[in-house]
């Protein structure tokens, strides 16, 4: 479990890429390795990892293929700059909204609108779901905590407001127009959705056409 607060933005050390495995390492700052151990969970990117190995302050990750597949971290390379947050312990403060670490996949930026205070990022939205994404509603992006500032259904856009806070410690201010990133939906919004898709289902079937 996350609470989608990224806690450092680090550089990738090394990445030794295989078919369908990839191998990572990223140098941790000391108040994320306390207590770190081999087998615990991270997010990088959003993305749920297993830590593999832990050397000095190197930490290492398997990236699977339907992992690679399905986010930006195949893109990954020495020097690319990632979002981390550690698993969240029980009774910890909530300060985002609750993660998984499941992704749905990736979301391509759009357009980049800026002021001298903050940041406006426009995305590319995935019917599959888009229909969980509400206005005023959260989203993981990179696995950062976000509220949706405006929503486009008929051209599959949303947006994102960014505060000099949030640039400062996640790596949205490297991202320009093209780049992919990580989207995770709100599972709470998730359920209601499809609650309400199947209650309307079973009372409204769909007639089949007449021949």
């Amino acid at each position: 479990m996350y609470t989608g607060i990224v806690q450092s933005c680090r550089p990738i050390g090394s990445v030794e890429k295989k078919e369908g495995l990839y191998t990572f390492t990223i140098e941790f700052p000391d108040e994320l390795l306390q207590e770190l151990e081999t087998g615990a969970s991270v997010a990088v990117n959003g993305v749920c990892f297993t830590v593999t190995r832990i050397e000095d302050r190197k930490v290492s990750f398997d990236a699977i293929a339907e992992t690679l597949a399905l986010s930006n971290i195949q893109f990954i390379e020495e020097g690319t700059q990632v979002n981390i947050e550690r698993s969240a312990k029980s009774g910890a403060e909530v300060g985002g909204h609750i993660l998984s670490g499941h992704i749905v996949g990736t979301s391509e930026l759009l357009s980049i609108e800026e002021s001298s205070n903050n940041k406006r990022l426009t995305f590319e939205g995935k019917p599959d779901w888009l229909k969980f994404v509400f206005e005023k509603g959260f989203l993981a992006v990179n696995g950062c905590s976000l509220t949706v500032a405006a929503l486009d259904r008929q051209k599959h856009q949303f947006a994102i407001n960014l505060i000099p806070e949030t640039l400062a410690r996640t790596n949205f201010a490297l991202l320009k127009a093209g780049d992919p990133v990580n989207i995770e939906i709100e599972s709470q919004t998730q359920v209601i959705v499809e609650t309400v898709e199947r209650i309307m289902e079973q009372r409204f079937p769909k007639q089949s056409p007449t021949a």
